[in-house]
């Protein structure tokens, strides 16, 4: 059997910085996970990408990068090429042997509804500073079929839980800046959907606040207490009772709602409401999994984490603790959904997207523009 060497990288809704995640696939059952590491942008580097999210909201063409899309894209695209050099050096992987990268670039607007979504980040720019094969680009072909174009790593869930030989059906979770459910059942499609609001609440709560990029080990929401009237206020959102196949923009909720609670209440109620969203998320399941399996930033969160244990109605643990990446999930996954763009497999279901067919997707870029 003949596997790709592929390396994934992600720069999620969260803006904290890029996953890199080296992987051996065939794109199928195989999988081998290999090394991974992370390299956190900068303050000005988060703050030219708030501004970027910014200017996103007008968009009509997914393609235009006017005001502080044009500067972030070229800043998203040489960060990525920085963190692959310096994790090729700091892994002691000689390039020669890398056979194609998966780059999913930087989401700055994703509305399905309107057949458009935008992740900034040059693909082919990549492909030239790198001198590798790049994939990118992965979302668009959905979108341009009617689907929602995301959740995109499912399909790779899929191959981890049957690699992993589960028998009954379990829901793989990843909470990033927005949170969003797999279930998976064995010989069976996966199906998928974007369950609400992850960490980007919270975040936005501790950088307002705070000057922090996060609420780190949940530290604040340990301390304060959930406003229940407030919470009940916030899962009133449509959204919770749409069904599935349904995707999120990051700025599709706000955290006005807790602007008058201090900082440890706003941010134990933010952190509930992530865990009661996903919890609504359950209803829409066609039967209820025995196991969820937590990946993202999420994953550690202790706080975030009690409260999945207590409002979900099976057994909740960390990826890790199958010997996976809670933190490099989403990295591995675009590694592995490049090696399916090369092979023309499908990327996306009617279970997942609501695509109208299993699609692939995703462009192949190459050195010297080839």
């Amino acid at each position: 059997m003949s596997l790709t060497r592929a390396i994934g990288l992600m720069s999620g809704t969260s803006m904290d910085g890029v996953d890199v995640a080296f992987i051996e696939t065939d794109g199928e059952d195989a999988i081998a996970l290999r090394a991974a590491g992370f390299f956190p942008y900068t303050q000005e580097d988060r703050a030219l990408l708030r501004s970027a999210l910014d200017d996103a909201r007008s968009l009509e063409d997914r393609r235009a990068r006017p005001g502080a899309l044009a500067p972030a894209e070229a800043m998203v695209t040489s960060r990525h090429a920085e963190a692959v050099e310096r994790f090729l050096a700091a892994e002691n992987i000689d390039r020669a042997t890398i056979d194609l990268i998966g780059f999913h670039g930087q989401t700055v607007l994703h509305r399905p509804e309107r057949g458009l979504t935008a992740q900034i980040g040059d693909g082919a720019g990549l492909a030239e500073k790198l001198k590798l094969k790049v994939a990118y680009d992965f979302r668009a072909a959905d979108v341009l079929r009617g689907g929602q174009g995301a959740p995109l790593v499912p399909v790779f869930h899929r191959a981890l839980a049957a690699a992993a030989g589960f028998a009954e059906p379990v829901a793989i979770i990843n909470i990033g800046g927005i949170a969003n459910v797999s279930f998976v059942e064995a010989d069976k499609e996966p199906i998928a959907f974007d369950a609400g609001p992850g960490n980007a609440l919270v975040d936005d709560l501790m950088l307002a606040r705070t000057g922090a990029a996060i609420d780190r080990d949940g530290a604040a929401a340990a301390k304060g207490k959930v406003d229940e009237a407030l919470l009940s206020e916030l899962l009133a959102h449509a959204f919770f009772a749409l069904e599935p196949p349904k995707s999120l923009d990051r700025n599709d909720f706000s955290g006005a709602a807790v602007a008058r609670l201090g900082l440890d209440d706003a941010a134990a109620t933010l952190t509930a409401f992530t865990a009661a969203g996903i919890a609504r998320a359950f209803m829409h399941l066609p039967s209820q999994p025995t196991l969820a399996i937590i990946c993202g930033g999420g994953a550690r969160n202790p706080t975030l984490m009690r409260e999945l244990s207590l409002r979900l109605s099976c057994r909740v643990a960390s990826a890790d603790s199958f010997g996976w990446s809670a933190d490099a999930m989403e990295a591995q996954a675009f590694a592995y959904l490049a090696v399916r763009c090369v092979k023309g497999l499908p990327i996306t279901f009617p279970t997942t997207t609501g695509a109208p067919a299993p699609l692939s997707g995703g462009v192949l870029g190459e050195p010297n523009g080839r």
